[in-house]
């Protein structure tokens, strides 16, 4: 039997908190697994743009999916990316996904599908990009939620930081000392970075750091300082 991780996501804070198309989504799943005779696995939600490359939901699902050697599962391909680089870049990383709504899809189908969500989303950007231009010559006022979206990216790091803690203590705990340590804990668990990059000592001391969390080496480093 086959085992699923289903990834589902909505494109604002207003349809994650009202659960505004995630039903939809959730039933296509649901249907698909049950038409194959399939085992859902575990569902992951992220509430996220479309045009974001940074999506630690999805890579934490892509990660389990590799510890678990389970499908990822959406219920439609622009669930996925509006990105032809962002669905390359994910068949090549050897994950297997499959697209409710277009099982049968192969990658290059795939490929081709992801070119005319692009296309739409850059359609979409083009005219957003026409109206702010238009109200900005009727004299209105532009940039004024970017201390809200500031405040929405920290706190987007420190949900992704939070859903590594539970590995990054286990890690503390197991013995590894050093940042560097940390780091090759993180990626021989699979683990990526926001930016789906493998871990550096430098962006395990970020994460560790928003977590309030110190190694026996950043301990013994403390100490030392205080003790001058």
């Amino acid at each position: 039997m086959t085992s699923f991780v289903a990834y589902l996501r909505v494109s604002t804070d207003r349809q994650g908190a009202f659960g505004l198309g995630i039903e939809a989504q959730r039933e296509a799943v649901r249907r698909y697994i049950k038409t194959v005779g399939g085992h859902l696995l575990a569902e992951h939600v992220e509430v996220e743009t479309g045009r974001s490359a940074t999506r630690p939901i999805l890579l934490q699902s892509i990660a389990q999916c590799r510890r678990e050697k389970a499908v990822l599962l959406i219920a439609r391909l622009d669930r996925l990316a509006r990105s032809v680089t962002f669905v390359s870049s994910l068949i090549d990383s050897g994950v297997e996904f499959v697209a409710a709504d277009n099982p049968a899809a192969n990658k290059v189908m795939l490929q081709m599908l992801a070119v005319f969500a692009e296309y739409e989303r850059d359609q979409i950007a083009a005219r957003t990009k026409a109206a702010l231009a238009a109200a900005k010559a009727r004299g209105v006022v532009l940039g004024q939620n970017g201390k809200i979206l500031a405040a929405s990216r920290r706190a987007e790091a420190q949900t992704f930081a939070e859903s590594l803690r539970g590995i990054i203590e286990e890690a503390i705990d197991s013995g590894n000392a050093t940042l560097k340590d940390i780091a090759a804990h993180l990626n021989m668990k699979s683990y990526c970075t926001r930016e789906g990059q493998q871990w550096t000592a430098q962006t395990a001391q970020k994460v560790i750091q928003r977590l309030g969390l110190r190694t026996a080496a950043m301990k013994q480093n403390q100490e030392a300082t205080d003790a001058l």
